[in-house]
């Protein structure tokens, strides 16, 4: 799998297709293969005739790991994003960022316009506003001895999926710790790029997506009928709305 180098770290990637780029960011405690090529992103996409580009996140899949919660903020998460850019030699993309990938690729679009044709907010509504809910609760589960010393069920289900992926459970710990950047609703309103909102009907993780929605200008909600949080990512119709939003963008 090939490789980019941003901020000193060595961070693996994908990159398939021929058309418009289109970056898939996924999600924490995922990685590209659990996110974007098993649910078959990738080959939606592709056969719609995008490019369709996908990465590890540090401290995530086959990426390097770090154990400073320092180097985790979303603004250097952004910066990868940017990194990979660069040395693809895209001026602009389409972004599709997942849960905290979603929160990457809005930052992207706010801090660098410019770079953005599209962006796609997957699995975060209103929550977005602020940080990760029970933050430590969850790093603590990730730093338990075993799942089963861990008695919070919301970061329970944190630790299961983390062991499901593979991940690093210390690098997942720090990502989880890190400083997190608010997006305020003033922020959020400056976003000039087109944003779809696809949120599950049944996902208690994303807060409200027409809460999000109020506050970005043009924006759309796309609601996924009867998924969660980790079954909306590969829903049909979470991925037709994305093929359609995207064909209808200037």
């Amino acid at each position: 799998m090939p490789s980019f180098v941003s901020d000193a770290l060595t961070l693996n990637y994908i990159d398939e297709g021929s058309g418009d780029p289109v970056i898939l960011i996924h999600g924490f405690a995922s990685n590209l293969q659990i996110n974007w090529v098993g649910t078959e992103w990738v080959k939606t996409l592709t056969q719609a005739g995008y490019r369709v580009i996908a990465f590890d996140h540090r401290g995530h899949g086959q990426s390097d790991k770090i154990y400073d919660s320092d180097r985790y903020t979303i603004r250097e998460m952004a910066g990868d994003t940017l990194a990979l850019m660069d040395h693809l030699a895209i001026a602009k993309a389409d972004l599709v960022g997942y849960s905290m990938g979603a929160r990457v690729g809005a930052y992207v679009a706010i801090e660098h316009p410019e770079k953005v044709r599209s962006l796609v907010v997957g699995g975060m509504g209103g929550r977005l506003f602020g940080g990760a809910s029970k933050s430590d609760e969850i790093a603590k589960a990730l730093e338990a001895p075993h799942r089963d010393d861990v008695t919070d069920a919301y970061a329970r289900t944190f630790r299961v999926f983390a062991e499901t992926t593979r991940g690093d459970l210390k690098a997942l710990a720090a990502v989880i710790r890190s400083p997190r950047l608010p997006l305020t609703p003033e922020m959020l309103g400056r976003m000039s790029c087109p944003v779809l909102i696809a949120v599950g009907t049944e996902d208690d993780v994303a807060g409200d997506p027409h809460e999000l929605a109020a506050v970005i200008p043009g924006s759309k909600v796309l609601e996924v009928p009867g998924r969660d949080h980790n079954r909306s990512v590969g829903d049909k119709v979470f991925k037709e709305g994305v093929v359609a939003f995207l064909a209808e963008r200037p």
